[in-house]
């Protein structure tokens, strides 16, 4: 029986490692697209952390490369295609929108029509992100909801969701978005606040650091782990229609929260470390986003297993044993 095949955009990111480790699991053949650049095997640190970079085969490519991604498609013929890739920090978008929007907007429309042109019959998946909601309009946010992106990277991901719509609904393509809420883990970029938080707190514990310089305390979000949200995204892509689905875990915490249960961790009490600074207020902050999985449950029959404190200790225990090792 012939292996099934995917090609996945943003290989060597978070969600991209996870799901390569999960696809590798059921046997699929995993094709990553990277980017080439100076760096190049260096980018490769989340896929030897889990210990899968042998198992994964990478191509160079590239989202704004419209040629390169048709001839990646046409000679790999995979089965599915997931679009992980973007410009996704959001403070960086403000700094870089006019990159933000191409990679993280165009670059889509660049996949959907190499799959258009090249693999017709392959199922595609889009990142979509809760970003979108931005300035909220309903509490608890759907599939339903309004979106009001409240950042160039939230404008940009609202392009790509729309377009992955209007590409399915315009073609006939199997084409998901999911609307994934914050979703984290030791693979996350130290850029993103849960990994700065964990690493921190790590770093302060073995006396490499001394204190924590954070923006909006109160600001509150859904998080999960990347490890349940990438499950997630293959469910979509099992199912007999194409849909879009917010994958949350419909619960809430602050940052403030967040910040206690990590120094908490290694016995510190965060009162001591942590400095409100300025510089890291957002000019359009996001304050609340809380999401509604319900789809996800009802219809792919998801369900998150791992919960925030246990995603946090996993953080704080893979930050300490990194510092340790460079000791």
């Amino acid at each position: 029986m012939t292996k099934k095949c995917a090609v996945i955009t943003g290989i060597t990111g978070q969600d991209g490692a996870y799901l390569s480790q999960l696809l590798l699991e059921k046997d699929y053949r995993v094709v990553g697209v990277v980017r080439r650049s100076s760096h190049y095997g260096v980018a490769t640190h989340r896929l030897d952390w889990l210990g899968i970079t042998d198992q994964v085969e990478l191509v160079d490519g590239d989202l704004l490369d419209l040629g390169g991604l048709i001839r990646t498609i046409s000679e790999v013929k995979p089965d599915e295609v997931y679009n992980l890739a973007a410009q996704s920090f959001v403070k960086t978008s403000w700094d870089q929108p006019v990159l933000t929007a191409q990679a993280t907007g165009v670059g889509v429309v660049n996949v959907l029509e190499a799959v258009r042109i090249a693999a017709p019959e392959a199922r595609f998946y889009q990142a979509s992100s809760s970003e979108m909601y931005g300035l909220i309009q309903e509490p608890i946010q759907s599939e339903d909801t309004p979106f009001y992106p409240r950042s160039p990277y939230a404008v940009a991901k609202l392009m790509g969701h729309w377009m992955t719509i209007n590409y399915r609904e315009s073609f006939n393509l199997f084409a998901c978005s999911g609307i994934l809420f914050n979703h984290e883990s030791p693979l996350r970029g130290l850029e993103f606040v849960t990994r700065k938080v964990t690493n921190a707190a790590a770093m302060i514990a073995l006396g490499k650091a001394d204190e924590l310089r954070m923006g909006n305390l109160d600001a509150t979000r859904d998080w999960g782990h990347a490890k349940d949200y990438v499950h997630a995204m293959w469910l979509m892509l099992q199912q007999d229609v194409a849909d879009d689905y917010v994958v949350a875990t419909g619960v809430t915490t602050s940052v403030k929260d967040l910040i206690t249960s990590a120094f908490g961790r290694v016995g510190l009490d965060p009162d001591k470390y942590v400095k409100i600074d300025p510089s890291f207020m957002r000019p359009a902050e996001v304050d609340v986003l809380l999401g509604n999985p319900a789809k996800a449950k009802a219809k792919l029959g998801w369900e998150p297993k791992i919960s925030l404190d246990e995603m946090i200790s996993e953080m704080v225990d893979a930050d300490l044993a990194r510092h340790k090792a460079q000791s």
